[in-house]
């Protein structure tokens, strides 16, 4: 192609924006062991009904406490029950916990902070009741939600994302506050641009790399949130595979059968290490301010 007034070849268009994350995120380290993982983690979690070798509720007591073995690669419980089994299908509850959370809160934390760094006035009341939720610790706050409305699977999710939106409201709040002093911003108002459409358009694309990094760890922290409550009883009942669940009855017989708190145990590091880790990458790669300090 060239310049017809000039006769010169035109440059040849650059990479997309896509292009460039995409290529700055395939070479960080850190997302591609995490984001590995964590794949890894979702496939078992998935497939868990037909890797499962025996069913993950069926007791059986002439088994109990058995050592790892070929017919039982994790051992049993105090109960007879296959662990492998129990703790494959416990990665469905803590994933669909930890992300549903990191989906949840992300949204409704989106939505209220678009309107608290918009709206002043909004601004006021809800970030006092923001402040208020923080004030109070993640733990407490979900075992007394648990308690008030019941432990089940749903009531544990709402548990555990009611704590995680203030710190979702605070961080669209800041990118609100500074975006919408912007030019282009200024414009579309003056222009006659429906306020709506200026949230979606202008406002709320500036926030989509933060979320996506602020999502990751939300689904971590769900996760363990989710373990520690499953440990001290405020969890999903006892007789549902969950890796807390797992931990909390293994502890009486850990001198007898260690292995019954070292796997689960281990399946829960190595998931939330693989979110962290993929966090950290997405940070280092879509934060603008570390990408011109590293560039």
């Amino acid at each position: 192609m060239t310049n017809l007034a000039e006769g010169r070849p035109l440059p040849a268009p650059g990479p997309s924006a896509l292009r460039l994350v995409w290529g700055r995120l395939s070479g960080n380290t850190a997302v591609a062991i995490g984001g590995a993982l964590f794949l890894l983690v979702v496939l078992v979690a998935v497939l868990a009904p037909m890797l499962a070798p025996a069913d993950p509720t069926a007791i059986a007591p002439a088994n109990r406490l058995k050592p790892p073995s070929a017919n039982y690669p994790f051992g049993t419980d105090a109960f007879g029950r296959d662990l492998l089994s129990r703790a494959l299908h416990g990665a469905r509850i803590s994933l669909a916990v930890g992300i549903g959370a990191a989906v949840t809160s992300v949204a409704a934390g989106l939505l209220i902070g678009l309107a608290a760094g918009y709206f002043r006035l909004v601004d006021a009341l809800v970030m006092r009741v923001m402040d208020g939720l923080m004030a109070i610790p993640n733990i407490l706050l979900a075992i007394a939600l648990v308690a008030l409305s019941g432990a089940t699977l749903t009531t544990v999710l709402v548990a555990i994302t009611i704590p995680e939106i203030p710190r979702v409201v605070r961080l669209v709040r800041s990118i609100v506050l500074g975006v919408r002093e912007e030019p282009y911003v200024e414009a579309a108002i003056a222009s006659g641009t429906r306020l709506p459409l200026i949230l979606w358009r202008h406002v709320a694309p500036n926030t989509v790399a933060p979320l996506i990094v602020q999502g990751t760890y939300v689904c971590a922290s769900a996760i363990l949130t989710e373990a520690i409550l499953s440990f001290l009883g405020a969890g999903i009942s006892p007789e549902t595979p969950t890796w807390g669940n797992i931990i909390a009855e293994g502890r009486i017989y850990f001198q007898l059968a260690p292995t019954i708190i070292l796997f689960p145990g281990l399946l829960l590091s190595v998931t939330v290490l693989s979110i962290n880790m993929l966090g950290d990458g997405l940070r280092d790669t879509l934060d603008p301010k570390l990408v011109r300090r590293t560039g």
